[in-house]
């Protein structure tokens, strides 16, 4: 059997369309980062992840012709406005790529764990180790200019302990214990994706040209306030630094360099991959006062994904993805 002749399932049919269209937003984004940033090493780390994904698209477009597949139309060229103001400074689009090259690793891994086909999952682990690349050096040079956010240091115990009393599930201000690291890892994680979504939502509704689109965006930019001050609030009361915002990153330009429905898209990406993310803290949580917190926070972002979807589609802006057989419809044809 020629392993590489096999039918593309369902699943793997899906992590194409989703790569190739969140792709094509993100280097959007990137290309115009790449056009204001005057930092040359910042610079060239994004030239390197722009070269990097239209690698990864032209294989993308390749797995879905061959299949017979429609390419999807995503976000070009028609959704970027050159030579507009600068609307973020460099340090921010450093973040952003950081960010997003931490999206990237998750899905992935994510895309590459549905796949069978030995030349996609080869594809994918290319992507991965691209992805892996573009942490690094993300990284490191955050670290150099001295704006990578480390989360809050332990101090060891002497010995490893057993839970001893129900009052593990406590919060702070009940009878039981201060946050557990294994706590901290999706409180931390989720608390800079709120920040990014927050200071995107205060950036998009500087330049957006529609109503319905400024006052969503203002209303997902209040969410991510929220939630930041829900999290924030647990970290201080256990005397642990939050994250700082970066919303004095973002310049006060009134000149869209995005269209809406790029902008729009961008925040409905956002709050969707949080619900994963809520949903992985959730499942760690073993104090009351975080289930609490991460329930709310879901709840919210389900509102807030419901209004985008409605807005998206009265615009004609969400592209549908590929659909299972309708086996009513085929047969009321015949």
């Amino acid at each position: 059997m020629d392993k590489n002749r096999l039918k593309l399932t369902s699943s793997e049919i899906g992590t194409l369309w989703g790569e190739f269209v969140n792709g094509t937003m993100i280097d959007v984004v990137n290309r115009y980062m790449v056009s204001i940033i005057e930092d040359k090493r910042i610079k060239a780390i994004f030239e390197d992840a722009i070269k990097t994904f239209e690698k990864q698209k032209q294989q993308i477009v390749t797995f879905l012709e061959k299949e017979g597949f429609p390419v999807p139309i995503g976000f070009n060229e028609s959704d970027l406005f050159k030579g507009k103001q600068r609307l973020f400074t460099d340090i921010f689009c450093l973040n952003y790529l950081h960010i997003m090259s931490l999206h990237g690793l998750l899905g992935h891994s994510t895309a590459l764990g549905v796949s069978v086909r030995k030349d996609l999952r080869e594809f994918y682990d290319s992507c991965d180790n691209d992805a892996k690349k573009m942490y690094h050096q993300t990284i490191e040079l955050l670290l150099d200019k001295g704006n990578f956010q480390r989360d809050p240091l332990f101090y060891p115990n002497k010995n490893p302990e057993y839970v001893s009393s129900q009052d593990f599930t406590d919060g702070f201000f009940g009878k039981g214990r201060t946050l557990a690291a294994t706590e901290i890892i999706s409180i931390s994680f989720n608390l800079k994706k709120s920040i990014m979504a927050k200071t995107l939502s205060i950036a998009f509704s500087q330049v957006a040209q529609s109503k319905e689109v400024r006052k969503f965006l203002a209303d997902s930019e209040k969410t991510a306030d929220g939630q930041i001050k829900t999290f924030s609030k647990i970290m201080q009361a256990d005397n642990l630094p939050a994250p700082k915002s970066w919303e004095t990153e973002v310049t006060t330009s009134t000149e869209s360099p995005f269209s809406d429905k790029l902008m729009l898209y961008h925040i409905g990406f956002l709050f969707q991959a949080a619900q994963t993310y809520h949903g992985t803290g959730l499942a760690s949580a073993m104090r009351t006062d975080l289930v609490t917190a991460y329930e709310s926070t879901i709840l919210k972002n389900l509102w807030v994904t419901k209004k985008w979807f409605n807005l998206m589609v009265e615009n004609k802006w969400l592209e549908q993805p590929p659909l299972a057989p309708n086996r009513k419809e085929i047969a009321e044809e015949v």
